[in-house]
């Protein structure tokens, strides 16, 4: 039995990374969650979370802790890491892929947990600068309670 020639266009390589993907994701909305980025992406949600770090640790990124959330702000002043693009910042890859919009934080255009808002979504209002919701809660369990019982400690 003969297989059919593979045709060239059925290879499934792509011309971004996930690094580039995940780094254009962020830079479109610093307040996504890594469950948003991974399915943006195409990825696991560990996957997602390997490749942040390692933005994070090149410099790429910087994490903001606001309340429960993460928000992030792109570095776009930084080059490229292979040698034949070093002299280029990855400015340009985000704009190409953001139509050139401003991002708030992206490379600091304001500052994390200004905007008022607690993350796309969630139809939440922040304290300005903490994260904190000020929509008052109704029913449901207090805050870290589950409503089941408590696990039993060993001795």
């Amino acid at each position: 039995m003969e297989r059919a020639p593979r045709r060239r266009d059925d290879k499934p390589w792509t011309f971004l990374t996930n690094h580039a993907r995940v780094l254009i994701a962020i830079a479109r909305d610093p307040g996504l969650r890594v469950r948003d980025v991974a399915q943006a992406v195409g990825i696991t949600e560990r996957a997602a979370q390997l490749i942040i770090t390692d933005l994070e640790e090149a410099g790429y990124l910087t994490r903001t802790r606001i309340g429960r959330r993460n928000r992030y702000t792109v570095k776009a002043d930084r080059p490229f890491r292979h040698p034949a693009e070093a002299d280029l910042d990855v400015q340009a890859l985000i704009e190409l892929f953001t139509g050139g919009r401003s991002t708030p934080g992206t490379d600091g255009d304001s500052e994390p947990g200004t905007d008022g808002d607690s993350g796309p979504g969630t139809g939440r209002d922040s304290e300005p600068g903490t994260g904190r919701d000020t929509a008052p809660r109704t029913g449901g369990t207090p805050r870290g309670e589950t409503g089941a019982p408590a696990p039993a400690r060993s001795r």
